[in-house]
């Protein structure tokens, strides 16, 4: 697969990020995309070939291998990378659309200094809401995938040696996988960096929301404070014409 496609996704998005969103693009691209494309590929290729069962019964180890590992890490972690990264393209696109949005409106109305956006890239109105809702998603696209691992290995590791006794296995049959510790590491790894992501994304999140609210507070007591001081030169009599005192 060509994973170049998602490192311009994630650099292009890179700009329309706040810093919180750019810390999640570095630990995505460096700690999980790369890790995945560099080690974790090579680290499972053997993952089935070298499972060993002391039998020769034929099909017990395809079996036995299919029921303690029905989805393979590396499966997982790539729907995992992808559906975390998609996320980000609404957020491209909804920029596109407000540029082509713009340059309709300066076609039709002239470049004469007005805009219907000030800033196509600036996180206002349905652009908040997208961006809002990318993180969200991609929180839960991660919390959904480690729960995913959680069920089918538990604790996040793998055993050292499985015991199988599913037909067509005569009886109860030893069975080893290769390189256990090695792929306990990286499984750990990616964990560690899935719920780094996690957090993040609900940091950026609350910033977000918090940055609104103070906003919208900022413009209401702007608008009261406008509002008190005009009653106010209105209830004071100098303020008013020598004819309505």
């Amino acid at each position: 697969m060509n994973w170049g496609v998602f490192e311009g996704l994630l650099s292009g998005v890179n700009k329309y990020s706040t810093a919180f969103g750019r810390i999640w693009l570095s630990v995505v691209f460096i700690f999980r995309l790369l890790v995945y494309l560099v080690a974790a590929e090579k680290v499972w290729g053997d993952d089935s070939k070298d499972f060993d069962c002391n039998t020769e019964q034929p099909g017990c180890p395809n079996v036995c291998f299919d029921h303690y590992f029905p989805v393979s890490h590396i499966r997982l972690w790539a729907l995992q990378l992808i559906l975390v990264t998609c996320p980000s393209l609404m957020v491209i696109m909804h920029v596109a659309y407000r540029e082509a949005k713009e340059k309709r409106f300066r076609e039709k109305y002239g470049d004469n200094g007005r805009r219907l956006f000030p800033d196509v890239g600036k996180k206002r109105g349905g652009l908040w809401w997208t961006y809002l809702f990318s993180l969200i998603f991609k929180a839960a696209v991660d919390i959904v995938f480690l729960t995913v691992f959680y069920i089918i290995y538990p604790n996040y590791t793998l055993p050292l040696l499985v015991k199988c006794f599913l037909p067509p296995c005569p009886n109860i049959v030893d069975c080893y996988i290769s390189r256990p510790t090695e792929k306990n590491i990286f499984t750990l790894f990616m964990v560690v960096t899935a719920c780094i992501c996690i957090l993040l994304s609900l940091i950026e999140a609350s910033y977000l929301i918090g940055k609104r609210c103070k906003e919208v507070l900022q413009v209401r007591s702007e608008r009261y404070n406008r509002h008190h001081s005009g009653t106010l030169i209105h209830k004071d009599g100098r303020s008013l014409p020598s004819s309505q005192q």
